[in-house]
């Protein structure tokens, strides 16, 4: 063979190697709920509040309080530090920490709400402990996306814009914003000590952080935020983590 065709073939042997070795990588973020790895500390942006940052990064709301030793109603501050690994820290008896002076006093929520006056982090926390007696499909329309506790944290209903988006179980909103990538215009409802439920992608938020609401209650309006079609997106979560929805909704006649 001549020298060309020496060279030519052991290129090629190069070539085919390379490709061979070349790894696969899987997106980092799924822009349906795949849950960030979370980092050692979170710096406190204007619109979070406990129960969003928990939220994203799939934690419990009230570890995460206990890691900072922040004590209900978990009122927290822009620019304030929250550890999100490590030791607990107990709760100070002493006055609460005012926020700095170069900070407004509360985290105020995104505004696409219609609040009537100013929402801060001071949800009003659920009055028991009750059991969710009953789950209540939080909007008509075909499932699109279902659960698979990997890439996706809940189920995608379709449905047209301004279709109603109901109240899974009575409870008190806790995030009402857009902060959270992804998820487009979001409400977040905790429902006793151990669920929450989300809603995401909406086109109108029609409650604010601290209302209580009713079962079946609309809270919000159909859209198509933060994605390419109109749908709900639909979590639920026990102790912070994701769990199938559709095992805990009434089976659809």
């Amino acid at each position: 063979m001549g020298g060309w065709g020496r060279r030519g073939t052991w290129l090629l042997c190069l070539l085919l190697a390379a490709c061979a070795g070349e790894p696969t990588q899987a997106p980092v973020e799924n822009r349906h709920g795949e849950i960030k790895r979370a980092p050692d500390r979170y710096a406190v942006r204007r619109g979070d509040t406990l129960y969003s940052i928990a939220f994203r990064y799939g934690v419990d709301y009230r570890d995460l309080a206990r890691l900072n030793g922040i004590p209900s109603p978990y009122t927290i501050y822009p620019g304030q530090e929250l550890r999100l690994s490590g030791k607990p820290v107990a709760v100070s008896k002493a006055a609460p920490v005012k926020a700095p002076s170069t900070a407004p006093t509360a985290v105020a929520a995104t505004p696409v709400t219609k609040p009537s006056s100013p929402r801060v982090t001071t949800s009003s926390p659920v009055a028991s402990n009750r059991a969710v007696e009953a789950w209540r499909w939080p909007t008509r329309g075909t499932v699109v996306r279902k659960f698979t506790g990997t890439t996706h944290k809940g189920v995608d209903i379709d449905g047209k814009a301004g279709d109603p988006v109901l109240a899974t179980a009575a409870g008190t909103v806790v995030y009402a914003g857009s902060g959270i990538v992804g998820y487009g215009n979001l409400l977040i409802v905790k429902h006793n000590q151990n669920y929450l439920s989300a809603y995401g992608h909406n086109r109108r938020l029609l409650v604010g952080e601290g209302d209580r609401v009713k079962a079946g209650q609309k809270i919000a309006e159909k859209g198509s935020s933060a994605t390419n079609a109109v749908k709900l997106h639909f979590e639920i979560r026990r102790d912070g983590k994701p769990v199938d929805p559709l095992k805990l909704l009434p089976r659809q006649g």
